[in-house]
């Protein structure tokens, strides 16, 4: 069985992208053959951003990565820009994928009204590059956030329509998405995620977040009326923090509610606070002696990149070939046996 999953480079990594994703990650590399993670920088080219920065910000996700546990002899950590497959496939696909499809993507409508000087045509493509990124690598399995849902199902529909199209060779993947902690949302606007690109920073928790500053965010962070530590629709601070609890401590939500049934919320924000702490500060300090090792960072990439060019070459060269691309009998000795 194959994972596969990308993260954008987009800054410093919070909490949300920690329980949302990359705890989904540590436990794919127990049990694929292989877990496989991309760094999606260019991803992070469909909005504005910081060409000068963008270098940097994939090797702190990466040394993010690595501190957390990734292991690449246990798994395939790439940049996405190193395998040139993925845009090739990205065009090949879009021959199979409606445009009323992407615009009827949730966030491209989102982070179109957001972009306010320009908005790209690689924004609007995007999810045709996240199915390459998925399709090309056979990917039985993509953990992901529930944010990501609209997207996967899109990837299964172009999968399905290339295979009717010119035969049987895409996998149509399956999302896998936390029960508990799929979407962290922001602190101090707990009706909208938790993101690096649009929030602030009190209300992001980061990874490397000192402990002083941990507590202080969370001690600011915005809360409901009444005092009940309870979920409910009419109160999405405090059961974003219930959700955030559930996580560090391994607990269902209504263990937590029981266990702080007649608190206050202070009390309650006091423990999420220690909690927290707790479960990064391991995190944070291994990357801290990670990061500043640039060169190593950038030979376990490249290292990576022709792990995943071995899968990703044939695998392109035989979609080439059912479609028609190239000269005949290019392709790989598979599909040379098929045919």
């Amino acid at each position: 069985m194959r994972i596969f999953s990308g993260i954008q480079p987009t800054g410093r990594k919070h909490i949300g992208n920690y329980i949302g994703a990359i705890r989904g990650y540590l436990e794919g590399q127990e049990r694929a053959d292989p877990a496989i993670y991309c760094i999606v920088d260019l991803h992070a080219t469909s909005v504005a951003y910081d060409p000068e920065a963008l270098p940097g910000y994939v090797l702190d996700t990466t040394a993010m990565l690595l501190a957390a546990g990734l292991d690449p002899g246990r798994c395939i950590l790439f940049r996405q820009s190193d395998v040139r497959e993925h845009t090739e496939l990205t065009w090949l696909l879009c021959s199979v994928t409606p445009c009323g499809d992407l615009q009827r993507m949730h966030q491209f409508k989102d982070k179109s009204e957001r972009e306010q000087e320009l908005v790209r045509t690689s924004l609007f493509l995007y999810p045709v590059l996240q199915a390459a990124d998925i399709l090309l690598y056979r990917s039985d399995e993509v953990p992901v956030g529930d944010d990501q849902r609209q997207h996967i199902e899109l990837a299964r529909e172009i999968a399905r329509r290339f295979n009717s199209t010119y035969g049987e060779v895409l996998v149509e993947p399956k999302h896998v998405i936390p029960e508990v902690g799929a979407r962290i949302m922001d602190l101090q606007d707990p009706s909208t995620k938790m993101s690096t690109s649009y929030g602030t920073d009190a209300g992001l928790i980061y990874i490397d977040d000192e402990p002083d500053d941990i507590r202080r965010k969370l001690a600011r962070a915005e809360t409901d009326s009444g005092r009940e530590v309870v979920r409910g629709p009419d109160k999405p601070g405090i059961s974003n923090l219930i959700e955030v609890m559930s996580v560090t401590r391994g607990a269902a939500p209504e263990d937590i509610e029981r266990e702080f049934e007649g608190e206050g919320y202070g009390t309650f924000k006091n423990a999420v606070a220690e909690d927290v702490v707790g479960l990064l500060a391991p995190v944070r300090e291994r990357y801290r002696e990670l990061r500043p090792d640039e060169d190593g960072l950038e030979r376990m990439l490249a290292e990576g990149a022709e792990r995943a060019r071995a899968i990703a070459t044939p695998m392109l060269a035989e979609v080439r070939d059912v479609m028609g691309i190239g000269p005949k009998g290019a392709a790989s000795p598979a599909v040379q046996r098929r045919g």
